[in-house]
């Protein structure tokens, strides 16, 4: 099988999608945090947070390794995301209850199957390049699993309370 030969431009933009997309990621966990404060979820709901503030902080530095920049626009594009995200247009009302909650963990669980994809993407490209830690990335792809799981548990044990009388 021959060596695969990155296109850096396509690489480059591909992961500046996905910083921008972690940026909207940040934002609806922490909406969600506090859509479920005061309860168990919202703790949950907050490390989660904390683990992927962490894992953005990580693929900015792949970035900056791998000699990428941000593209301009896309880095005004998410800023215009964050002014727009603090409407919540899902949940407004910050309620955990009825189809808003239950739209707003989807959206989440959503936001976590794309990481997981670019987690998955990145380990496939890893033997052609060297900035690009095969151990690290099979790490970043199961704690984005858990995420996902606890996410689904979080969605499992409300929904009765949601959609029963």
């Amino acid at each position: 099988m021959p060596a695969l030969q990155l296109d850096d431009k396509a690489l480059a933009a591909y992961l500046d999608s996905h910083l921008v997309g972690s940026a909207a990621g940040l934002r609806m966990f922490n909406a969600a945090k506090r859509t479920w404060k005061g309860t168990d979820a919202a703790t949950v709901l907050a490390g989660i947070e904390r683990e992927v503030a962490g894992e953005r902080r990580e693929l900015k530095q792949l970035m900056h390794s791998l000699g990428y920049h941000r593209s301009l626009f896309k880095a005004a594009a998410a800023r215009a995301g964050a002014v727009v995200g603090k409407l919540n247009p899902v949940n407004p009302l910050r309620s955990g209850g009825g189809a808003t909650g239950q739209l707003e963990l989807e959206l989440l669980q959503s936001a976590l199957k794309g990481k997981e994809c670019l987690w998955r993407t990145l380990l496939e490209l890893a033997p052609a390049q060297p900035q690009l830690d095969s151990s690290r990335l099979t790490d970043l792809l199961e704690l984005v699993r858990r995420q996902q799981e606890t996410v689904a548990d979080i969605m499992r044990r409300t929904a009765p309370a949601r959609f029963t009388k």
